[in-house]
């Protein structure tokens, strides 16, 4: 009578009705019928609201084991809803109803088991739990499992399997399933390379209003992958991304407004907000970025502290370029920082480490000269040597210039690669004969 009342099955709908039938059942001990009562009292349907109240009807017809009222206690230790939150609680009362097989607490227990929530972190344990809740079609638990096999976490990496279950969720309309499914079709990985069945699964998700298949479909556009190259559709979805918060995105409008590219004009002053509110979520990219345009005085006052702070966030997170900038500041110093070779060479190592051939050239350049370190020419032309092999022009000159001065460097290679001073000192010495035939 409960449930015709507050379903308005063959009687206008009435809460307060249903309300009272409840609870005469639920007095008599009625499980299902305590159930409905936590449900009322939680959701405020037919009386006040009352987590407390709530919580002791869903206890009745847990201890009677309901699987929903345990699924349900379960969710008001987790969230601290009238009673203290309690993640140990919440994980006994999940599993409960997990071993009964509802779903959703076999979901939610294996996000306990992945994150340490209430039990020591165990991603085995999580993905057994994420795989029953998925074999049940639980969209959510298909898109983790896909996450886990992709990344090899519980499990050994598997893309294939990925894939499947990215596309089982996707199927049922899981939009951040669905954008990973694009990116694995864009990058080939579980199934051969496809642009355009990529810019279809991007485009599903952008649909739906996911912030990171906007900004990929943005991408895809951008640079005519899967489809014409379009720059209005570029620059709508990287806007759409980017209003949402979605820092690569904002990243990305900011360098459309930096580069006056797709249609827009340049404007260092928009490309300074979009790489701040980016660089504010600490994205490295735009960190980076906003550093330069202080360093360079591009649409604010030249400030090579406040180039230093933005530089420093980004190389704290590895971004390479801007620990060669870093390494370039204190190098220099100047305009609010003080010079310390010392740290300069430490980012340029770091710069270095990670195959920065202008970092290399910086290091070959102090070890040379000895400037913050012992002078070293061996170590000098190892660094050279490692930027040549990069291309470096500049380095390739610095060969040339040592291999003169009597040092055992690679003949002519940098002249070879086209660096015209390096052809004109190989001329010279050719000519002389200095350590040549003439």
């Amino acid at each position: 009578l409960g449930m015709m009342y507050q379903n308005g099955l063959g009687v206008i709908q009435n809460n307060v009705e249903a309300f009272t039938w409840y609870r005469k059942a639920a007095d008599q001990g009625w499980a299902a019928a305590q159930y409905n009562l936590g449900m009322m009292h939680e959701e405020g349907m037919g009386i006040e609201q009352n987590y407390v109240e709530a919580l002791t009807w869903y206890r009745k017809a847990a201890d009677q084991g309901c699987a929903a009222a345990q699924y349900n206690l379960g969710m008001m230790y987790e969230e601290g809803l009238g009673v203290k939150q309690n993640d140990v609680e919440a994980l006994i009362w999940y599993r409960k109803a997990a071993d009964q097989g509802w779903v959703a607490a076999q979901y939610n227990l294996g996000m306990m088991y992945e994150e340490g929530l209430g039990v020591k972190q165990n991603y085995v344990e999580a993905l057994t739990w994420y795989r029953k809740a998925a074999e049940q079609g639980h969209a959510a638990a298909q898109y983790n499992l896909g996450m886990m096999h992709e990344e090899g976490v519980g499990v050994e990496q598997n893309c294939v399997e990925a894939l499947i279950w990215y596309r089982k969720a996707a199927d049922q309309g899981w939009a951040a399933a669905q954008n990973n499914l694009g990116m694995m079709h864009h990058n080939g990985l579980g199934v051969e390379q496809n642009d355009a069945e990529a810019l279809t699964w991007f485009r599903k998700a952008a649909d739906k209003g996911h912030a990171a298949a906007q900004n990929n479909l943005g991408m895809m556009y951008h640079n005519g992958l899967g489809g014409e190259q379009n720059d209005t559709e570029a620059l709508t979805w990287y806007r759409k991304a980017a209003y949402k918060g979605h820092a690569p995105g904002q990243y990305n409008l900011g360098w459309i407004h930096q580069n006056g590219c797709l249609g827009v004009e340049q404007s260092y002053a928009k490309a300074l907000i979009w790489y701040r509110k980016a660089a504010d979520q600490g994205y490295a990219a735009a960190q980076n970025n906003l550093g330069w345009m202080h360093h360079n005085g591009l649409g604010v006052a030249q400030n090579h502290a406040e180039a230093l702070t933005w530089y420093r966030k980004a190389a704290d997170q590895g971004c390479v370029a801007a620990q060669n900038s870093l390494g370039y500041l204190y190098k220099e110093g100047g305009l609010g920082v003080e010079q310390s070779y010392a740290k300069a060479l430490t980012w340029f190592r770091k710069a270095a480490d990670q195959g920065c051939a202008a970092a290399q050239c910086s290091l070959g350049m102090m070890h040379e000269k000895g400037v913050g370190v012992e002078q070293n020419h061996v170590e000098a032309l190892t660094r050279y040597r490692k930027a040549t092999d990069q291309g470096c022009a500049a380095t390739q000159y610095k060969l040339g210039v040592m291999y003169e001065e009597g040092l055992e460097v690679e003949q002519n290679q940098a002249a070879d690669q086209g660096h015209v001073l390096a052809q004109d000192q190989t001329g010279r010495m050719h000519q002389i004969g200095l350590r040549v035939e003439q």
